[in-house]
């Protein structure tokens, strides 16, 4: 075999032990999670999600998985992704205010019963730990996504709040991982409100 093919077959393989370790550790958590996605959107909540860089990939994904339909034919679930407005984002930016590119969205359109979705696959950047803060003063519940154990978000996490910590994996390791997770959530919140 040549050096690409050997290249290949050890991505697949770091990809594989990545995922069986994540299977073997989260598994509870992303049942937790799943119940409080459910758990809002019983009480008239929406689902607000942020996330910076790759991650905002995942995010759209799985804002679109509840705005149109996951496996099966279902009625809409409100889901917003504050990153997929790239005018609203820049201008912020523009404004030298970064570290407010969640936050501010969420103090205008978080209420008490929403949840915020963050899902962080390089470190725990400020704009979403101001974005958590946001969501706390809107007595909104978190779930966060992570890709690294231990960080600066857990501290901010309160009581009724869940994270779907990864082992401490690279952004480019953990991506197909959130993918997968995200997946599991799409999976468990369809089960759980509208059976099969």
């Amino acid at each position: 075999m040549n050096d690409m093919g050997n290249l290949i077959n050890q991505l697949f393989a770091s990809h594989m032990e990545h995922t069986a370790q994540a299977a073997s550790t989260v598994g509870p958590a992303i049942e937790q999670a799943a119940d409080a996605f459910v758990n809002a959107l019983l009480n008239d909540g929406k689902i607000v999600i942020c996330a910076n860089g790759n991650a905002n990939v995942v995010a759209q994904y799985f804002c679109t998985a509840f705005l149109n339909r996951f496996e099966q034919d279902r009625p809409a679930l409100p889901a917003i992704n504050l990153g997929a407005d790239a005018t609203t984002y820049s201008a912020i930016c523009r404004d030298n205010r970064f570290n407010d590119t969640f936050s501010r969205q969420v103090k205008a359109i978080g209420k008490p019963g929403d949840l915020l979705f963050v899902i962080v696959d390089d470190g725990h950047k400020a704009n979403l730990i101001q974005a958590i803060q946001a969501a706390h003063d809107r007595e909104m519940n978190v779930v966060v996504l992570s890709a690294r154990e231990k960080s600066d978000i857990t501290s901010l996490m309160h009581a009724e709040d869940h994270e779907i910590a990864l082992n401490d994996l690279s952004p480019t390791a953990a991506t197909p991982l959130l993918m997968v997770v995200v997946n599991a959530l799409c999976s468990l919140v369809d089960s759980k409100l509208f059976g099969g």
